[in-house]
């Protein structure tokens, strides 16, 4: 069996190519995509953000080891301590 190679083979062969890999170059990867809630704890307590809407919950110790826990929501806490900046200057 022979095999010929010819310019319109090698064209099509290399144009395949590049699309494919174009194809897997460009695809979404959603795997470095922050989940919904993200969390952070320290001593003092636990805060818990929902990314999408802004809004937390936040847990404090108390005394005796007593847990409170505490709704907000970002962009209002946000806006009441950037007009609490305005009123101390």
């Amino acid at each position: 069996m022979k095999y010929q190679l010819d310019i319109k083979s090698i064209s099509i062969g290399f144009l395949t190519a590049t699309l494919l890999a174009t194809t897997i170059a460009f695809r979404q990867d959603t795997a470095n995509k922050p989940g919904k809630f993200q969390t952070a704890t320290s001593e003092n307590g636990t805060i818990i953000l929902d990314t999408q809407t802004g809004s937390f919950i936040t847990a404090t110790v108390r005394d005796f080891g007593k847990v409170q826990w505490i709704k907000g929501d970002f962009d209002e806490t946000y806006k009441v301590s950037k007009d609490n900046k305005k009123e101390s200057k």
